[in-house]
C-alpha cells in the first residue's frame, strides 16, 4: 500500500514516524520513573512510621500500659495517608487499634513482617515492623555497663496506608505523558508537513508541468524554484518543453505542406478517377454498340442451313462473343453494386433446385477438364434473394472449376444453428494465408500474372463478396497452400411459405409470334440486327431512328405497339427513359411494357432506370434473355389492365446477371 502513496506522505511518514517512536519512548520511561519513585516515597514513608511507633511502644509494652500505646497508636492517624494502625503483643493479642484496617488483608495477629509488595491496583499498603527490645545503659560513679537487648520480640506494630493519593498521581502522571506525546506527534506532524512542502512542493509542480505538456500544452514551463537536483530537474523540463515545442511547430508545418500535396495528388486522382470513368463508360458504349449487333447477326445466322464448317465457324464466333460480353457483364455487375442501385429481394427458397441447375449448367465445362461435381444438399428454406444467392455459388463455382486442376469439386448444404451453411469445396491449388483476404479485391488473380483470357477478369470473388455484405450474409474462406479451398455462405432459415395456387399464363411459353414491338434505335447496324431478330420470332416490328420519328408516327394514327423496345441514349431530344415516361403519359400507353436497351453502364444510368421501374437490358443482348423478358412482361396481368393517365408504372427491380 505504501508503494502507492505520493511523494509528500512519504516525506510526512519519514519525518513523524520517528518523533512518534522517540516521544513514545521517552514518555514511557519517564511516566515509569516518576510511578517508581512515587511508590518507593509512600513505602519510606510508611516504614519511618513504623519504626518510629514501634521505639516510642517498647517502654509501653514493657510496662503494659495500654492506654498510653492506644494514644501512640491515634496519634500516628494524623499523619498523611494512615488509615490504620495496630499493635500486637508477644503472643500476638491486640493490644492498641486505631483506625479501619482493609478487610482484603489478613487479621492482625497473623501479621508478618514487613516485605516488599507491588501496589498494582491495591488500594492499601500494609507496613508491619517488629518491636524489640534495644540495649540498657547503666552509669554509676564507678563503671558503665552494657546490658545486651533481651532477643526476644516484644510485639509488632501493623500500619495500613492508603493509595488512593498515588494512584491519583500516577493517573495525572499517565495523563501528562499521553499529552506530551501528543504535542511532540503534533509537532513532529507539523515540522514534516513543512518538510514535505518543502520536498514535494517542487516535485508536484514539475509532475503538474509535465502532464499539461503531455496534453499537448507545449508552452507550459516550471516555475523558478528549490536549489540542487530540483532546480535541475526543472530546467531540464522546461528545455525538453521548449525542445518538444519546436519540434512540434516544425512537424505541424510539414504536415501541413504534406496536407497541401496530399491534397493536391488527391484532387488529381479524383479528376483521373472521373476521367477514367468516362472512358470506361464511353469505351463500353462504343464496344457494346458493335458487339451488340454481333451477337444479334450471329444468332440470326445460327439460324440459318449451313454445312459443317460453317456451323463450326459460327459456333466460334458465338463463343468469342459470348466471353466478350461475359467480361463486360462482370464489370457491369461491379458498377451496379458501386452505384448502390441493386436492392435485394429477399423471399423464402430452397436453395437445393439453384445449386442442382447450376451443377448441371457446369458439368459439361467440368467434363472437358476432367473434373467430378457431387452435390450434398438439405430441403431446408432460406431467407435471401434467389437470383443473387444464384450469382454466388454460379462464381464461386466457376472459380472453383477454374483453378482445379484434377480431383473433385463439392456443393455441400448443413444446417448449422439457425443458419443453412453453403459451401463450395475444391481440391485445387489452394490459396495462401496472407493472400485469402487479397483475392476479394478487383482484378486480381494470384496465378495469373499474365492476364489470359480464360481465367477471367479477376472480378468473380469481388462480386462475391460485394453480394454477400449487400445481403448480410457471412462469408468465409478456409484455405492451405496444395490443400484446396472451402468456400462458404451463411443463409438464415426461414419456415417454408405456404401453397400458392399455379396462375396459368396469359400466352404460352415462348411464343411471341404476331407481337406487334416499337423498335426505337440511332444505331443503323443495331437496329437492323434487332429487326431481322425479332421479325425472325414472328413479331411484327416498327423501327424507328428516335424518340421524335416514333411520337410523330404514333400521333399520326399509326397501329399501337404492344411493348416498346428502346435505347437509351439517341440523337434528339429524349433518351429512352424520357421517352417511357413521355408515352405513359397519354392513357392508351399508360400500361405499355416497356424494355430499355444500353451500352452504358454508369451509374447515374443504372439509377435512374431503376428509380423510373424499368428492366434494363445492357448490350450485347442476348437473344434468349430478350425473349424471356418480352414474354413475361406481355404476360403480366399489368400489360392489359387499363390505368389511369397518372397513374405511375408499376415499380420493377433491376436484377444482376
Amino acid at each position: 500500500m505504501i508503494s502507492n502513496w505520493g511523494v509528500r506522505a512519504r516525506v510526512m511518514l519519514a519525518a513523524a514516524l520517528p518523533t512518534l517512536a522517540l516521544a513514545v519512548l521517552m514518555t514511557t520511561i519517564y511516566t515509569s520513573l516518576r510511578i517508581s519513585d512515587l511508590d518507593e516515597a509512600l513505602a519510606g514513608r510508611g516504614r519511618a512510621y513504623a519504626r518510629q511507633l514501634a521505639a516510642a511502644t517498647e517502654y509501653a509494652i514493657r510496662s503494659g500500659n495500654r492506654a498510653t500505646l492506644q494514644k501512640q497508636s491515634e496519634a500516628l492517624l494524623d499523619e498523611e495517608d494512615v488509615l490504620a494502625v495496630g499493635i500486637t503483643g508477644r503472643n500476638g493479642e491486640l493490644l492498641a487499634l486505631a483506625g479501619h484496617f482493609s478487610p482484603h488483608r489478613p487479621p492482625l495477629p497473623d501479621a508478618r513482617p514487613w516485605q516488599a509488595e507491588p501496589i498494582g491496583t491495591r488500594t492499601t499498603l500494609r507496613i508491619t515492623e517488629p518491636i524489640t527490645p534495644s540495649a540498657l545503659q547503666l552509669d554509676d560513679a564507678f563503671s558503665r555497663a552494657l546490658l545486651p537487648p533481651t532477643p526476644l520480640n516484644h510485639g509488632s506494630v501493623v500500619i495500613d496506608l492508603s493509595l488512593a493519593r498515588v494512584h491519583s498521581r500516577r493517573t495525572e502522571l499517565l495523563w501528562t505523558g499521553v499529552g506530551s506525546m501528543l504535542l511532540v506527534l503534533l509537532g513532529g506532524l507539523v515540522l514534516a508537513s513543512v518538510m514535505s512542502r518543502g520536498v514535494s512542493g517542487p516535485i508536484r509542480s514539475i509532475a503538474g508541468t509535465v502532464l499539461r505538456i503531455g496534453q499537448g500544452r507545449l508552452y507550459e514551463r516550471v516555475p523558478p524554484g528549490g536549489g540542487g537536483s530540483l532546480r535541475t530537474l526543472a530546467e531540464g523540463v522546461n528545455e525538453m518543453a521548449a525542445r518538444l515545442a519546436d519540434a512540434h511547430a516544425r512537424m505541424a508545418r510539414e504536415v501541413e505542406v504534406a496536407t497541401a500535396e496530399l491534397r493536391a495528388r488527391k484532387d488529381e486522382a479524383e479528376q483521373a478517377n472521373r476521367a477514367k470513368s468516362r472512358f470506361l463508360a464511353a469505351a463500353s458504349h462504343d464496344l457494346r454498340q458493335p458487339l451488340h449487333a454481333l451477337v444479334l447477326f450471329v444468332s440470326e445466322l445460327a439460324r440459318q442451313p449451313l454445312d459443317g464448317h460453317s456451323r463450326q465457324v459460327v459456333d466460334r464466333i458465338s463463343a468469342s462473343a459470348e466471353a466478350m460480353e461475359n467480361l463486360l457483364d462482370s464489370l457491369l455487375d461491379i458498377s451496379r453494386l458501386d452505384a448502390g442501385v441493386l436492392q435485394p429481394s429477399r423471399q423464402a427458397f430452397q436453395p437445393h433446385p439453384i445449386v442442382e441447375r447450376l451443377l448441371g449448367s457446369q458439368s459439361s465445362v467440368a467434363d472437358t477438364r476432367g473434373l467430378r461435381l457431387r452435390l450434398r444438399t438439405t430441403p431446408h428454406w432460406v431467407d435471401s434473394d434467389p437470383l443473387l444467392f444464384e450469382r454466388i455459388i454460379a462464381n464461386l463455382l466457376s472459380n472453383a472449376i477454374r483453378y482445379t486442376a484434377a480431383g473433385t469439386i463439392m456443393v455441400a448444404c448443413r444446417r448449422r444453428g439457425q443458419f443453412l451453411r453453403v459451401e463450395v469445396r475444391d481440391s485445387g491449388c489452394g490459396i495462401a494465408a496472407q493472400d485469402q483476404e487479397v483475392v476479394f479485391q478487383e482484378f486480381v488473380q494470384l496465378d495469373n500474372p499474365e492476364r489470359a483470357r480464360a481465367k477471367g477478369l479477376g472480378l468473380g470473388l469481388a462480386i462475391v463478396r460485394r453480394l454477400a455484405d449487400l445481403l448480410g450474409h457471412r462469408l468465409e474462406l478456409r484455405s492451405a497452400l496444395g490443400r484446396g479451398s472451402i468456400f462458404a455462405i451463411e443463409l438464415p432459415l426461414t419456415p417454408p411459405p405456404p401453397l400458392l395456387a399455379n396462375v396459368e399464363e396469359a400466352r404460352a411459353l415462348g411464343d411471341i409470334e404476331g407481337v406487334h414491338i416499337a423498335l426505337v434505335d440511332d444505331d443503323p447496324m443495331a437496329r437492323e440486327a434487332m429487326h431481322t431478330l425479332l421479325a425472325a420470332w414472328g413479331c411484327q416490328v416498327t423501327a424507328d431512328e428516335n424518340a421524335e420519328e416514333l411520337l410523330a408516327r404514333l400521333s399520326s394514327g399509326a397501329p399501337s405497339p404492344e411493348i416498346l423496345i428502346t435505347d437509351f441514349r439517341m440523337r434528339g431530344t429524349l433518351d429512352g427513359i424520357a421517352l417511357i415516361a413521355h408515352l405513359r403519359t397519354d392513357p392508351r400507353y399508360a400500361a405499355l411494357p416497356a424494355i430499355l436497351i444500353s451500352g452504358d453502364t454508369g451509374p447515374d444510368t443504372l439509377a435512374r432506370a431503376r428509380s423510373a421501374g424499368l428492366q434494363l437490358l445492357h448490350k450485347p443482348v442476348r437473344p434468349a434473355r430478350l425473349r424471356a423478358l418480352i414474354h413475361r412482361l406481355l404476360s403480366r396481368p399489368e400489360s392489359t389492365a387499363p390505368q389511369t393517365p397518372n397513374a405511375p408504372p408499376p415499380q420493377q427491380s433491376v436484377t444482376i446477371r
